[in-house]
């Protein structure tokens, strides 16, 4: 895959999760994927691959930062 197509993907993923996190436009994935696939299949399949990719750091970001909450909260071992 191409450095270009996944740089590009990679802004237009993060365009994209930025509009859905503010509009719950969760259908603009779709239409952009195939908007890109017809012309370019790399780009559309970096683009699907990047919004995995950041989704997944954002999930496990949020884990993270919960779980050090968690534990910062917990009254220490007794023993």
């Amino acid at each position: 895959m191409s450095r270009l197509a996944e740089k590009l993907a990679d802004e237009i993923a993060a365009m994209t999760i930025e509009h859905i996190d503010k509009t719950g436009d969760e259908d603009i994935v779709q239409m952009l994927a195939t908007t890109m696939g017809d012309s370019s299949q790399t780009l559309q399949e970096a683009f699907i691959t990047s919004i995995r990719v950041q989704r997944a750091a954002i999930r496990a970001k949020k884990d993270l930062a919960a779980r050090a909450r968690k534990l910062a909260e917990a009254p220490p071992d007794a023993g």
